[in-house]
């Protein structure tokens, strides 16, 4: 009887830790920027979509924002759609 209540207590105290919510944590601005880079990337300082270099660029930053959906599911197809142009 003894493995059943200790596993039972051992469920009891995982599902009440999984149901705890999580601590709140201040974002920072400087942790805001790193995260916005790290999503968006630097490669389009100075692009000017000129040249397929430019334009290669300018897909790498868009592909950043629509996988992070910043940009909706809309934005992004309209912009797959003029590449293909």
């Amino acid at each position: 009887m003894k493995p059943i209540v200790l596993a039972f207590f051992v469920a009891s105290a995982l599902s009440v830790t999984g149901c705890t919510p999580s601590q709140q944590v201040a974002a920072s601005s400087e942790r805001l920027t790193r995260t916005t880079r790290s999503i968006v990337g630097t490669s389009l300082i100075g692009a000017r979509g000129a040249t397929a270099a430019d334009q290669d660029k300018i897909d790498d930053t868009i592909a950043g924002l629509c996988g992070a959906r910043a940009w909706t599911q809309s934005e992004c197809a309209r912009h797959q759609a003029e590449v293909a142009k």
